[in-house]
Parts: C-alpha cells; sequence; structure tokens
C-alpha cells in the first residue's frame, strides 16, 4: 500500500470523525459478466438522499488504487456497469467476491460505503492442463491400490465449480472423490480388479470433470496405463500428513520441508521418484520438490495476503509403477516482530464421546505486547474437527465442541489452535491441544459376513469344528468385548442345539453330534453377537449348515428279488436276436452325488461270450446268436458297485433259460434250487429217513417173530388139552347164529391194497385180518373149525402187515425224490 493512498485513507477517516458524518453503509448483489450500462441498484433511493443533493454535493465514487467497474449517474441516482466484471480475473477463486468503494459527499462532507457482491456465472468449463495422464502400473498391485489424478481445473466456484469427475467403463479401476476442507476434491483411481499384463498391457480411460452449473460443462483428459510386470511392494511415506511453516518473502530456493518414502523392494523397484500433483491454486508456481531426495523447496514469491496456507499433494513412484501419496500442509508466517502468546488456562484431556454441543473444552488467554491494531489476536482451530472457539472476553476463547464425537472415527484429537495478531504484517502462533475421547456403548457388534454358509462331512466326529463366526465391535474395552450366543431354534422339530453349539468367546461352532446325510441335509440356525456394554448392544446372522455326503451306503439291488424258497428264471428262445434284452437288474444307492452314481459288471456267467451288462444301464442282452449247443440252464452273477471312494457293491445271480418250450425248461430246471448247500442237507435227510425205516423195520421182524411164536405156543398147548375140554360151537363176534342153522344173516367183504413183490408194482386185492372168514360146505350147515380160523387170520395178518411196511417206504421215497 503506498503512501499517498495511507495518507487518503486517514484524511477521509478523519473527515468523518471531525464533522460528525452520518455514515451509511448499503450492499448490492450483481451477477458477473454484465454489459456497460447495466443497473446495478438506486443508491439515491436506498441511502435516502435528494437527487439536488447528489449534485449539489457533487457526489462521487472513490476507489482507492483500485479499478472502477462502478459509475454513479447524479442524473438519475443509480449505480451502473461502467467495465465489464470478470470474477475470476477480479477474486480468482476467493469467495465471497465484492467491490468496495466509498461515495463522497460535499458541503457537508459525507461518506457512504457501498459494497458490490460479484456472483459467479458458469462461463467457465473445467479443463485438465494436461491432455494426457500416464500411469505405469504393476500387474502384482494389490486390490484397493490408489493412483492420485490431476485435478482439473475450473475457474468458477461454488456450485459452477467441479462438482464430479467420472471415469470411463473400467473393469479394473474405479473413481474414488476426497473432499477437501476448502472444497476441492482430490481424485483418486483405485484398483478393484488386479491387472494382468498378460491379457491387457495398455489401458485407455477416459476421465471426466463435470461442474454444476446449468447447463453442466465439462472437460476430459486421456488416462494411459501401461501395466507392468512383478513389483510387489509399493513406496510408503513416512507420515501421511507433513505440517511446515513458512515465513512470506522467503528468500527464493529455501527448503520448506523434506518428505520421505521407503519402499521394501530392491533395485529399480526401490528407486522413489518424488513429484507434486498439484495443478493449481498456484501451488506449481511457487513451489518444485526434489525428484529424488524429497526436498520441498520455494521457486515464486510468497505472499501471505495472497495465500496463509499451502496443501501440497506429493507423490512418491517407484520405478515399477506403484505410488503412495502424501500431503503437506504450509501455513505461511506474515512477517510482524512479536508473536502473539498463548496461554491455557484450563483445559479437558478426556472427553466423552455422547458430550453435547457447546461442551468446554478448553480456555485460552492470548496475549501480544504489541500495541493497536498488532496487539489485537484473533484465534481459530482446525476446520475439519467438531470443535470452535467462541469469544467470552477479550482476549480470552473458549474452545468448545460444534458437533457429535464419535470415538470410533477418532479416538483422539491434536486440536491445533493457531492465534494471529493484527499487525501488518501479521504474525501467529500456535498450540496443539490433545483430547482423548473416552468411550460409550453406542455400537453393536457387526458381523464379518451378512450370512454363513459352511459345510460338514456326514459320519463326523461329535465335537468338531466346523466354522468360526466373528463380530468386530467398534466401541473399545468392555464395550467391545463381544460373546456369542445360540439363539433358540428348532430343526425338524429337534433342538439345534442338539446339533450344534458355539463358543461364547471365540464364535467357534461345534457339532454336538454325528450327522447322517441321509437324515438330514441342510439346516440354518441364528448366532448372536453381544457385546459387554451397560446396556448390551447385540446382532445376529444366520448360518446354514450343509451335510456332505460321504459312500457309507451299498447298493440294493430291487429287482431281480433274490430268495432260496423260489426260483425266477428268465426265458430266452433259441431264435433270439444279437442285442436282445433278457432283463434288466434295477438297484438303488441312497447315497448322493457320485456316491449314487452305479455300475453294472458281469462277474460270473456259465458262458460269458453269450451274455453282456450295460455298464450304466443293467441290461442284460445277448452278444452273439445263441446256438443249440449252448445250455439251457444259465446262471450270472452281476455286481452292482457305486462310484464313492472306497466304493461299496452288490451281487446279485440272475437265472436264464435258453429254450424254446416250457416244458423243456421245466426238465431242466428241476434241479435249479438244488445247489450244493441244499443237496448236502437232501444227502443228510435221505440218510436219516433210511436208518430210521431200517430200524421200524427190524422191529417189526422181530414183533412178528414173536407174536408167531407166542400163538404157535398156544395152539399147541390147545390140543393137547383139546380132548378134556366140552364142544363148544364158536361164533363170531357180534354176531348171532339165525334158526339154528350155524351161517350170519349177511356176508361183509373187506378189500385192502398191498404188493406181492416189492420189485414190481402190481396190485392185488385180499380180506382184512379183522374179518371173520366163513366159509360154507354144500349144504351150508357147517362152519370152520376154530384152529382153521386162526391160522387163516394170522397168516392174513403176517401178509398185511408186509404191505403196510412197504407202502410207508415207497412213500418215504417219492416224497424226497
Amino acid at each position: 500500500m503506498s503512501d499517498r493512498t495511507m495518507a487518503r485513507q486517514v484524511l477521509l477517516f478523519i473527515w468523518f470523525l471531525s464533522l460528525g458524518s452520518a455514515l451509511g453503509q448499503v450492499s448490492y448483489s450483481i451477477p458477473e459478466e454484465m454489459a456497460k450500462g447495466s443497473l446495478v441498484g438506486n443508491i439515491a433511493q436506498d441511502l435516502g438522499l435528494d437527487l439536488k443533493r447528489l449534485k449539489s454535493g457533487k457526489a462521487r465514487i472513490y476507489t482507492g488504487d483500485s479499478a472502477e467497474y462502478i459509475e454513479l449517474n447524479k442524473e438519475r441516482g443509480v449505480l451502473l456497469i461502467k467495465e465489464r466484471i470478470d470474477r475470476e480475473a477480479l477474486c480468482g477463486q476467493t469467495t465471497p467476491c465484492a467491490l468496495h468503494f466509498q461515495i463522497i459527499l460535499e458541503n457537508p462532507i459525507e461518506f457512504y460505503h457501498v459494497t458490490v457482491e460479484v456472483s459467479d456465472i458458469n462461463d467457465n468449463a473445467p479443463y485438465f492442463n494436461k491432455p494426457d495422464t500416464y500411469f505405469e502400473i504393476s500387474e502384482s498391485a494389490v486390490n484397493g491400490a490408489k493412483f492420485d489424478i490431476e485435478q482439473a481445473v475450473d475457474q468458477d466456484v461454488g456450485t459452477n465449480a467441479i462438482q464430479s469427475y467420472m471415469l470411463s467403463l473400467s473393469d479394473n479401476f474405479s473413481l474414488k472423490l476426497h473432499s477437501q476442507a476448502d472444497g476441492r476434491k482430490i481424485v483418486e483411481m483405485v484398483l478393484q480388479k488386479p491387472l494382468d499384463r498378460e491379457k491387457q498391457e495398455d489401458i485407455a480411460l477416459v476421465l471426466t470433470a463435470i461442474d454444476g452449473g446449468d447447463p453442466h460443462l465439462s472437460g476430459t483428459t486421456q488416462i494411459r496405463i501401461k501395466v507392468l510386470d512383478v513389483n510387489d511392494n509399493a513406496p510408503a511415506f513416512t507420515h501421511s500428513v507433513y505440517k511446515a511453516t513458512v515465513v512470506e518473502n522467503s528468500p527464493k530456493g529455501t527448503v520448506v520441508i523434506r518428505v520421505e518414502a521407503s519402499d521394501a523392494d530392491q533395485s529399480s523397484n526401490a528407486e522413489i521418484i518424488y513429484s507434486i500433483t498439484n495443478t493449481h491454486d498456484g501451488v506449481p508456481e511457487m513451489f518444485e520438490i526434489n525428484r529424488h531426495n524429497g526436498e520441498l523447496k520455494i521457486i515464486g514469491d510468497i505472499d501471505y495476503e495472497k495465500a496463509r496456507h499451502f496443501q501440497i499433494n506429493v507423490r512418491a513412484s517407484d520405478r515399477g509403477g506403484l505410488t503412495d501419496s502424501s500431503k503437506i500442509i504450509i501455513d505461511v508466517i506474515d512477517v510482524n516482530d512479536n508473536k502473539p502468546v498463548i496461554n491455557i488456562m484450563s483445559k479437558s484431556a478426556m472427553l466423552s464421546e455422547d458430550s453435547k454441543p457447546d461442551t468446554v473444552v478448553t480456555v485460552i488467554n492470548t496475549q501480544d505486547v504489541d500495541s493497536n491494531e498488532n496487539g489485537k489476536v484473533q484465534c481459530f482451530v482446525n476446520d475439519n474437527y467438531p470443535f470452535v472457539l467462541k469469544t467470552t472476553t477479550i482476549n480470552f476463547f473458549s474452545l468448545v465442541t460444534d458437533g457429535d464425537l464419535d470415538r470410533e472415527r477418532e479416538s483422539e484429537y491434536n486440536i491445533s489452535v493457531t492465534c494471529s495478531d493484527e499487525g501488518v504484517p501479521s504474525l501467529s502462533s500456535s498450540v496443539t491441544l490433545s483430547l482423548q475421547i473416552s468411550d460409550v456403548n453406542d455400537n453393536a457388534p457387526v458381523f464379518e459376513k451378512s450370512s454363513y454358509e459352511a459345510s460338514v462331512q456326514e459320519n463326523n466326529t461329535p465335537g468338531l469344528s466346523i466354522f468360526t463366526v466373528r463380530a468386530r465391535d467398534a466401541d473399545f474395552n468392555q464395550n467391545a468385548r463381544v460373546s456369542y450366543i445360540l439363539e433358540d431354534s428348532s430343526v425338524n422339530g429337534v433342538p439345534v442345539s442338539s446339533l450344534v453349539s458355539v463358543s461364547a468367546d471365540s464364535g467357534v461352532i461345534h457339532a454336538v453330534r454325528s450327522f447322517d446325510y441321509e437324515q438330514i441335509k441342510d439346516f440354518q440356525f441364528r448366532v448372536k453377537a453381544q457385546d459387554g456394554g451397560s446396556p448390551p448392544l447385540s446382532s445376529n446372522v444366520s448360518v446354514k449348515i450343509t451335510i456332505q455326503d460321504q459312500n457309507d451306503n451299498a447298493p440294493q439291488v430291487l429287482y431281480p428279488v433274490q430268495s432260496g424258497a423260489n426260483v425266477v428264471a428268465e426265458i430266452v428262445p433259441r431264435s433270439a436276436d444279437v442285442g436282445y434284452l433278457v432283463t434288466k437288474v434295477v438297484a438303488v444307492d441312497v447315497d448322493s452325488g457320485q456316491n449314487a452314481w452305479l455300475s453294472y459288471k458281469l462277474h460270473k456267467a456259465t458262458d460269458r461270450a453269450l451274455f453282456e451288462v450295460g455298464l450304466q444301464n443293467g441290461e442284460i442282452r445277448i452278444v452273439r446268436q445263441v446256438t443249440d449247443k449252448d445250455a439251457v440252464k444259465q446262471r450270472l452273477t452281476v455286481v452292482v458297485e457305486d462310484n464313492g471312494q472306497p466304493s461299496r457293491s452288490a451281487t446279485v445271480n440272475v437265472n436264464v433259460a435258453v429254450a424254446d418250450s416250457f416244458p423243456e425248461v421245466l426238465t431242466e430246471f428241476t434241479d435249479f434250487t438244488h445247489d450244493k448247500e441244499y443237496n448236502d442237507n437232501l444227502t443228510f435227510y435221505l440218510v436219516l429217513a433210511l436208518a430210521v425205516v431200517s430200524f421200524l423195520f427190524i422191529v417189526s421182524i422181530i414183533a412178528i417173530l414173536s407174536v408167531k411164536c407166542y400163538r404157535w405156543r398156544r395152539e399147541r398147548m390147545f390140543y393137547k388139552s383139546g380132548a378134556n375140554l366140552p364142544v363148544i360151537p364158536y361164533y363170531p363176534p357180534l354176531y348171532a347164529d339165525v334158526g339154528g342153522t350155524g351161517t350170519l344173516q349177511h356176508v361183509y367183504n373187506y378189500e385192502v391194497c398191498r404188493t406181492t413183490d416189492s420189485r414190481k408194482s402190481d396190485l392185488k386185492y385180499a380180506r382184512p385180518c379183522s374179518e371173520s372168514i366163513i366159509s360154507l360146505d354144500t349144504s351150508g350147515t357147517h362152519t370152520l373149525t376154530h384152529a382153521q380160523r386162526e391160522r387163516l387170520n394170522f397168516d392174513d395178518c403176517d401178509d398185511q402187515v408186509r404191505i403196510m411196511f412197504i407202502t410207508n417206504l415207497c412213500a418215504i421215497l417219492k416224497h424226497f425224490s
């Protein structure tokens, strides 16, 4: 500011105080780029002045050394546009942009302050300083790797400035925006899918910057990416944010700060190159960074009035194309001989996260030994922190909360309080206040997944660890201690607690019992995660357990049915053609998947060259023409095997009859049931029957001989004593003499069947031994003597016993044949 200008301002100020002029102030708002002569406002009406007063007072506009964009029309008492106003040329990025001038009247002197705010219109499209941006990115870059992109420049401000960025469609990259405290947006390209140099070595993308005007204006730049091979470690800065201060008017070449990054790789992949990614804000014109050692130097004129702070985005790139980014925050110190002194009167080292707004954190006092304007101190804190300084009394400030605190988002604040005087140039001081945020239980546990799925093989061991569910609680200490609880539910009517259990501390899910895939294939339940806060908070998650099948069941043959009692034979005519379907073996396996895939194989056969079995369908077919030489009886043994590991199998016997007539089948197959085991049993039974029959035969012979001897002795005794006995007529039992003739009223004949020769089957008839045989003489008046009757009856009985024995023996032999 020149001495002449200062003198004018002092003179005007003295006039105002000495003459007691009525000071007035009026403000207007106009858009930029208005045409010359456009109306700004009716100043006479707004200030309450008469047009005659404007003329008599020789009203004029005083702007000092600034250009005059507004002129006063005294005839009409209005302000008009004198020169076209370009807001970007007038104020750059500073908002709000305003013209300040005074209207001065004479006789008497009156002084009026006028402010004309110039609002922005969307007359500038976004643009990139470079039409193309090149990246070299290693194919080993991990998902989430970030790559800073040159920001577009838009001379407009507010909503007319850049509002969004858009990246052309890409499978590998997405766009991420970070809003800064000054309203700008840092653009990062994030790798979301690994690169593969062998598939695509060069990638071309289009980045579009879009402003918020109506209509929208946009600018584009090409992003060309070259995929490099094998570089698995990116550079890493020692700090994510570097802070430094610089005195304005510092000589060019002054080193402001040195940033440092390290790379765990070796050779050329560990060589780091530093660069500044800012493309606007005047940073490239004010600073440069040494590409090799990271020293930041001043190359321009540092002016406190133009820029009090600089935010420099620094990129560290290795030879493999991997990068890391950091920020350098530079505070510009105004030239002044005494800095304000900041005294901490009282402060809180810890604050609860549920503290209400306007909670006092710290009370500070500022002192500056300078006087007048240089001794007036104003203090401020970081804009992006939820704290604000409020003035209580002169030089006393209270740091209070200005928003909601969240310990999970920020557990500690290093609040930088900066106090500056109003001297020309101004000096400032800063102090950092460390504030710990204490925890309250305001976050419920959150599971890592929205749902869980796991599998376990059947026939598992009880107590087997299946898998683990995990939940995290963003709170601290006891409030973050998570316990896992199995919620009550049932699976097919069975409590889920009888199937699985969950460890309260680790979240490990164990099998309570052994599972059977054939009974239950899968089931679901819910696990609750509960923290240790008071009151506790909880969340739950759905868990699905799938039972995997094991090959624990052998195939079961449904057809043909195997039975020892009956024999089922498949009949094949001798005229059957090749491929004739004899029968089909049907089997099932209650397992699933490949454990239930069945295959059929011919294990044994009477003639293997005559039959084949379908490997997949079990069909038994003729593979050659049937000949007369082929046996009628054919027996096949088929093995049914599943595809499990190890496999299980079952066998089935199939009887086949090769014949053209049913009698032939009956003749040949009468002994089909007489396998070796059955024949052995039959031999045993025949030998036993023969022994029993022989024993009975011998007993019968002895009995017969005994009876004959007894009767013979009795007859001899009867004849020896017959002369001394009286003659007694004999009558057969149950019969009576009629008319004294000695004959029966009727004659009864009884017939039985016997064999006369055991070697033949001829039959003849004879009367039973129980019948009384009565023979008459020619006169019909005499009967047989008693002795004759006894001999006749005994002979008949002897023959009949022999007949009965032979008949019974024939029946036994016939039964077993």
